[in-house]
This record gives structure tokens, C-alpha cells and sequence, in this order.
């Protein structure tokens, strides 16, 4: 009797031992599955290079001077298909009636990135800072592109409960 006892003892084991196995592997392979998911197709990383952080500050300084005819000439061909240099001004004048100037910014977060979709297709960063205006507290958003070495605005929002 005990050699039966042993015998089925012996093939719980290795039924055990296989479902470890099994249970490994595909542990691993969903493992992997949601690493390569999550890399996408895009690269991604936290920062600012050199290039588009001096593009940047221009274009704040130009926002903050109100130099928006110089802030629509030096932006991306995609900010100007979006928009005309009159329905710009406009946007920003109406931005700095309701909410005065910008006094502090706090950089929240900052995305590099390499698409070829949207929000801007190829190499691009997106800039977010939280900013204290003169009316009110609001969410900034820059995008930038780089389009053969220059850097460029090529997005601008406001979010704010001042704009309503």
C-alpha cells in the first residue's frame, strides 16, 4: 500500500512541478507583453534639450512682453496652418484681458518625444507648468517641434477657471 501512496504522491508532484512551469511562463510572456506594450512604437523621455528650452524662454518672454507678432513669425508651420497672425494676437490679448500677466510658473512636467502622430508628428516636447497670473491660477501647456535643427511653439493652451 505505501508503494501506491508513494507512486501517487510522486505524480501530484510533478503535476505540480509542470504547473509551476506553465505558470511561469506565461507570467513571463504577459510580463513582456505589457513591457513592450507600454514602450509603443514612440520614444519617450522626461527633459528639455538645450535647443527647445531656448526656444522656450523666447517664447515666453515674447507672450509675457506681448510680442505676439514676433512670437507668430518664429512659431512652427503647424501653429500658423492652425491659425492666422490676427486670430492669434486676438487669442492672446483676450488671455492676458482675463487673466493678466503670468508672475510665477512652476514647471509640473516636461515630455520629449518621437511620433510620427499627434499631438505633433516627429521630434517634440511638451512643457507643462503650473502659473500664478495676476487674475487667477491656471495650467500652461508649450509643445515645441523641431523641424531640422530649430526648434519652434508649435502648441500654446491655457487652462484656467479665469477663462471662463
Amino acid at each position: 500500500m505505501d508503494s501506491y501512496f508513494q507512486g501517487v504522491l510522486s505524480r501530484a508532484t510533478l503535476q505540480m512541478r509542470r504547473q509551476s512551469r506553465t505558470f511561469f511562463v506565461y507570467s513571463f510572456v504577459l510580463c513582456l507583453a505589457v513591457g513592450l506594450f507600454a514602450c509603443n512604437a514612440s520614444r519617450r523621455r522626461s527633459g528639455i534639450p538645450a535647443g527647445a528650452q531656448t526656444a522656450l524662454d523666447t517664447a515666453m518672454e515674447d507672450i509675457d512682453a506681448g510680442r505676439y507678432d514676433k512670437l507668430y513669425q518664429e512659431a512652427s508651420d503647424e501653429w500658423r496652418a492652425q491659425s492666422s497672425v490676427e486670430e492669434s494676437k486676438a487669442t492672446f490679448q483676450k488671455l492676458r484681458d482675463r487673466l493678466g500677466n503670468a508672475r510665477t510658473r512652476t514647471q509640473a512636467t516636461a515630455r520629449e518625444e518621437q511620433t510620427s502622430t499627434g499631438p505633433v508628428a516627429g521630434h517634440s516636447v511638451t512643457v507643462i507648468y503650473q502659473t500664478t497670473f495676476d487674475r487667477g491660477e491656471g495650467i500652461e501647456t508649450f509643445t515645441l517641434v523641431d523641424r531640422g535643427g530649430r526648434w519652434a511653439l508649435a502648441k500654446y493652451y491655457v487652462s484656467s477657471s479665469g477663462l471662463k
